[in-house]
């Protein structure tokens, strides 16, 4: 018999009991855990020689953090020692049901005061994708959320994006505003200069339209950077 077999599976209540995640949530809220004490209990054991929240620990420095965790393909995640199919999608799940928060009922949007707020709305889900998404906020008279939808996917320039196209849904959903914004899968938010000839150009039709570009966003890995704010493109 291998020593691999002979080792114990860790459960959380190895753990002492005010040590344990889910006792620690009950008592204290779950703000107050780690994120690899949230993701212990999502997958309730550990592996031989780790327990969950070790587990939850590796996973975290294996992929980058919760961000790498929702980038990676499932297929990753399955293969990773102690996941499996089900605790992957269990994973996936809480990934994506925190993205929906955001948006989950009208009196519960969120209000956009300013590029954080906004940032803070897509960056988590946009710094994941590995193809150029351009994405459409979608705001009220009093800067409230009222959607969200993606435009483009793929390589973007000045010559592709076609200007009608970002406004069509904002006409559709009777927007007072809108947030424009796209990510660099490399990581690095630096404005080029397709990105400030585009943002000119969806600016002077919001104008014509009458549809306000409150800003355009250029998302990075954990960086943004508002092109209203550097006046690139914004007159």
């Amino acid at each position: 018999m291998s020593d691999q077999e002979t080792q114990p599976t860790y459960r959380i209540t190895d753990l002492e009991a005010d040590e344990r995640p889910r006792e620690r949530l009950a008592r204290l809220g779950p703000q107050a855990l780690s994120t690899a004490e949230l993701i212990a209990i999502l997958l309730r054991v550990g592996v031989p020689g780790e327990n969950a929240v070790q587990v939850g620990q590796r996973l975290l420095k294996t992929f980058g953090g919760i961000a790498g965790l929702h980038r990676a393909a499932f297929e990753e995640l399955v293969a990773q020692h102690g996941l499996g199919t089900a605790k992957t999608a269990q994973l996936k799940a809480a990934i994506e049901l925190g993205r929906r928060l955001t948006i989950e009922s009208p009196e519960e949007r969120p209000v956009i005061n300013g590029p954080a707020d906004a940032a803070a709305l897509i960056m988590y889900e946009m710094s994941a994708f590995e193809q150029e998404h351009l994405r459409v906020i979608h705001l009220n008279t009093r800067n409230r959320v009222l959607g969200m939808e993606d435009v483009y996917r793929g390589s973007l320039n000045a010559s592709q994006v076609r200007v009608g196209e970002v406004f069509k849904s904002a006409i559709r959903r009777n927007a007072a505003a809108i947030i424009i914004a796209h990510n660099h899968p490399s990581g690095d938010p630096a404005p080029s200069p397709d990105d400030v000839a585009i943002t000119r150009a969806f600016v002077q039709a919001g104008k014509l339209l009458d549809i306000g570009v409150l800003d355009h966003l250029v998302i990075g890995q954990g960086r943004y950077v508002s092109m209203k704010q550097r006046k690139l493109g914004f007159r």
